[in-house]
Parts: structure tokens; sequence; C-alpha cells
């Protein structure tokens, strides 16, 4: 296939510049609202490798706010949907598609067995997130994380920041929390909203992955995975 597609990019960027994105391997933790979507940058920016992670299958409820999400894909895996629309953009795309939820063991496994130059977690779920960040550190790879776009719809209060310093998110909090106690206080570019929550836009949930449902709008996950991919681009390019 012509790289004619990527010249607006080129224009923009340098052949020199190209050729770094051509030459990165990213790895996407996590395909709903914010992964899907930052992956999917990823890919047009240029990058010549990308390991896509998601376990789920997509339901109704995701058709708000999530990339592969639509009427003809329910039921399917997010993976493969994501994975077809990727190479769909870019047939030259080297692509490797883990279709599972990443836990302990198996997780290290993935981040060892190939040379990442950046990863983005966009997992929703405490535990794998923190155990995702953490390992990731110690492998030294370059890693961005999304805290939480539910319950928020200002785009203006999006910021990318150290996590040292962010402020007013929950998940965040939780996630410092868990990782001093490991002994990781900063390195981690995160991209997080100040935004209050209401209380009313939150219910319980029964599900495997979460204790709590928060309402969401369409365009704010979109935009943390936009904010997460720019972090990637940017950082491949500093490289």
């Amino acid at each position: 296939m012509s790289t004619e597609w990527l010249s607006r990019t080129e224009l923009l960027l340098g052949n020199e510049k190209m050729d770094k994105l051509r030459n990165s391997h990213v790895l996407v933790v996590g395909l709903g609202g914010v992964g899907a979507y930052a992956a999917e940058q990823i890919c047009r920016a240029g990058v010549g490798e990308m390991t896509i992670v998601d376990g789920d299958n997509i339901e109704i409820t995701n058709i708000n706010r999530q990339l592969p999400a639509s009427i003809s894909n329910l039921g399917k895996d997010k993976a493969k949907v994501m994975g077809d629309r990727l190479l769909d953009i870019n047939p030259n795309l080297k692509l490797n598609i883990i279709n599972e939820y990443l836990h302990n063991e198996r997780m290290i496994e993935v981040l060892e067995e190939k040379k990442y130059d950046y990863v983005v977690d966009a997992i929703d779920t405490l535990a794998p997130k923190i155990f995702l960040i953490f390992h990731s550190l110690k492998n030294k790879l370059n890693i961005v994380s999304a805290m939480g776009a539910g319950g928020k719809v200002d785009p203006s209060k999006i910021q990318i920041t150290d996590i040292s310093k962010s402020y007013n998110c929950k998940l965040a909090r939780m996630l410092r929390k868990k990782l001093h106690q490991l002994g990781v206080r900063e390195g981690v570019q995160v991209v997080f909203s100040p935004e209050d929550v209401s209380k009313d836009a939150m219910v319980l949930s029964d599900s495997r992955n979460k204790r709590s449902n928060v309402g969401t709008i369409s365009y704010m996950p979109p935009l943390f995975g936009c904010f997460c991919s720019s972090v990637v681009i940017k950082g491949l390019l500093a490289q």
C-alpha cells in the first residue's frame, strides 16, 4: 500500500520524525471509551507496530461512547473489531492482538515479551491498572495512564501532568495511594480532569470489573484517548 495517506502528517513532521514513528511499537491496554480512540489516533499517526489488549465484548451500553461499539458489532470481541479497524486504516501496520484480561504473571509476560516504546494504560479497574503501571515502570517503559472520564462534561478541564500533580479525581487519588505503597510517587504521565462529579451520576454495579458505574457523555472518553495519544506521539518523537 502507498504511504500517500500519511502525506499530511509528513508535511507537518518531516521524514526523520515519520521514520521514528514507523519504527516504534506502542502497547495499548484497554479498548473502551478511552483506549480505542487512543489506539486509532496512534495508528493514524503512522506508528509501525502496535499491540492492543482487551478481553471484553461489545455491549449495548458501550454505544454512547466507545469507538468499536455499534448495533452490528454487539457481542463481538473489542480487540478483534479494533484490530480489523486499525488494519483497514493501515494494512502495513504490524499488529498484535491479545484478546484477554491481563492479570498478574500474564501481564508481566506481555510487558517483557516485546520491546515497547510506549504503553497506554486505558484500564478501568484499579488492581490491574496499578499492576500495569508498576511493572511498566519496573521495566523502564514510558507510560501514560488515563484517569476517570466518567461523570465529566467539560473538555476544557482535561489536563496532562505527572500523577503526583493530579488532584480532585477519585481514581487518581486511589492510584496515588496504592502506588505510594509500592514506592512510586512520580514518573507516570496521566490524563485527568479535576471537574467535580455529581453523586447523581453514579450507581452501584454488580459487574465483575466494577463496583459502580458512572454516567458518561459521548465526547469525554474519546477526548481522554486523544490526549493520551498526543502524549505517546510527542514522547516517541522526543526519544
